[in-house]
């Protein structure tokens, strides 16, 4: 199953929510040492006890519970953050959303243990003090412990939980990390740009014209059904694996060396001919494309721990 990294995130997307932050907590980042609370100490998450009839599952992951309650806990956090945007969850959309939300909440359950799971086979951990200095900077932006607390009650959470959900929340951040490390800052790319048209025939006319020395930035100008590079000679720029919306553009491209222009190629857009004018083996990633694919460096090692994953599930949909 593929899920983003949006996903493995909703649960410090509720937690913003809660407590009216601006800014996410970060392990990287400096904040002041948390305010004793009264008299409750808080610690790292203890195992889960095992599933008894009393303490019914929502799902299972590589044997590793997840409890009814602490998904009906998130779901419930959900509606109610739905009330507060006046969205009525009994209507017929605000169901809909709520039945979307229950499966998305449970597949970010499963992701987390999954995630975990991981971490803990690699030897990532976070420590005391990083799960402290985010309560803290969650404290501080709520404005005070009193309020941070009432909040917390609120919404039905222990400081306990809070802690929990900290501690999944960084080690996900140090997962991500890990993931996106090995995706290197420059790569190989192409300067390359293309044609666009409906039919084979017209294609064929037209790369008969570049051939016999035509302009084919002046017919890109022309002919070009791209409405995103006509104007600029149907420039593409300069460009990595693994970032262009039509592959057999991306791969044609790559096939070709600087000055050479490709045959007529079909994809689900239409008819491209392709040219490419530069190539580089070291070319900076820009900062869109190196997030694009750290995205995907991080979605593939995701689908990989899904389709390796024994999953058992207990609700669904309509839950």
């Amino acid at each position: 199953m593929a899920l983003s990294r949006t996903v493995i995130r909703l649960t410090f997307l509720m937690v913003l929510l809660l407590v009216g932050c601006t800014t996410s907590p970060s392990a990287t980042s400096p904040a002041p040492q948390p305010t004793p609370s009264s008299g409750e100490t808080m610690s790292p998450a203890e195992p889960s006890p095992p599933p008894t009839p009393e303490r019914p599952l929502a799902a299972r992951v590589n044997g590793q519970p997840i409890y009814l309650v602490d998904y009906e806990r998130q779901v419930a956090q959900y509606e109610a953050a739905m009330i507060a945007r006046g969205e009525d969850p009994s209507s017929p959309e605000g169901q809909a959303q709520l039945m979307q939300a229950r499966e998305q909440i449970l597949n970010w359950m499963i992701e987390r243990v999954l995630v975990e799971q991981a971490a803990a086979q690699q030897g990532i951990t976070v420590t005391d003090a990083e799960i402290e200095a985010a309560m803290a900077q969650m404290i501080q932006d709520a404005g005070s412990e009193e309020a941070f607390q009432a909040r917390l009650e609120q919404n039905g959470l222990t400081q306990q939980e809070m802690w929990n959900e900290l501690r999944a929340e960084l080690i996900g951040q140090k997962v991500i990390e890990q993931v996106i490390a090995a995706v290197p800052e420059t790569a190989e790319h192409v300067h390359a740009r293309h044609i666009l048209v409906a039919t084979q025939q017209q294609a064929e006319q037209l790369l008969a014209q570049i051939q016999a020395g035509g302009d084919f930035a002046a017919l890109a100008r022309q002919y070009s059904q791209d409405e995103s590079t006509r104007d600029a000679g149907g420039d593409l720029g300069f460009f990595p694996r693994g970032v262009l919306m039509v592959p057999e553009v991306e791969e044609t491209a790559f096939s070709l060396q600087p000055g050479q222009t490709s045959g007529v190629v079909q994809s689900s857009f239409g008819y491209h001919i392709i040219q490419v004018t530069e190539r580089e083996l070291n070319y900076p990633l820009s900062p869109e494309n190196l997030q694009l694919l750290r995205d995907r460096a991080y979605q593939e090692w995701s689908e990989a721990l899904w389709s390796q994953a024994q999953i058992e599930r207990y609700v669904g949909q309509n839950s």
